[in-house]
């Protein structure tokens, strides 16, 4: 079964939060999409990525970009998986459909907005019933991710 992340950004914003897990992947060698949920977020994720200054180079580019299958971090707004990444992240809303080929997926949603929270909550339920391993990371005080519920 998948593992499922549901991170819950309350003390960082998802521009703080993402560089460093996209950061990571790409330290280890592990192919990684990201998915969203408008061509409009899908530039600003690029942007973000570019521009972030506190962590190494984050290549990756999305459709049009060419040559999805040679790169590290793959940038969508549907379910196509170039790299073959076995971790996908979600973010602003987007839903998984099929994480049946992936070891992680992870959910990125704003814990300052209801919907946000009511929505991470019902896919909570659905992907636990689903039998997948579902956990729960939230920041402490320092910053530190802490994992708050299996």
């Amino acid at each position: 079964m998948t593992e499922v992340w549901f991170y819950h950004l309350e003390k960082q914003p998802l521009d703080h939060v993402l560089p460093r897990i996209v950061s990571k992947a790409i330290e280890r060698g592990l192919p990684l999409v990201i998915e969203t949920t408008s061509q409009e977020q899908v530039t600003k994720i690029s942007d973000m990525l570019w521009a972030a200054e506190d962590v190494a180079f984050l290549p990756h580019a999305f459709e049009g970009d060419g040559q999805g299958e040679l790169q590290p971090v793959w940038l969508t707004t549907s379910a196509d998986n170039p790299n073959e990444s076995k971790m996908r992240i979600y973010t602003h809303g987007a839903i998984p459909v099929d994480i049946s080929t992936l070891s992680r997926a992870m959910l990125m949603f704003d814990g300052n907005d209801p919907q946000a929270l009511d929505a991470a909550r019902a896919e909570w339920k659905r992907h636990k019933t689903d039998g997948h391993q579902v956990s729960y990371w939230r920041q402490d005080e320092s910053g530190k991710w802490q994992n708050q519920a299996k």
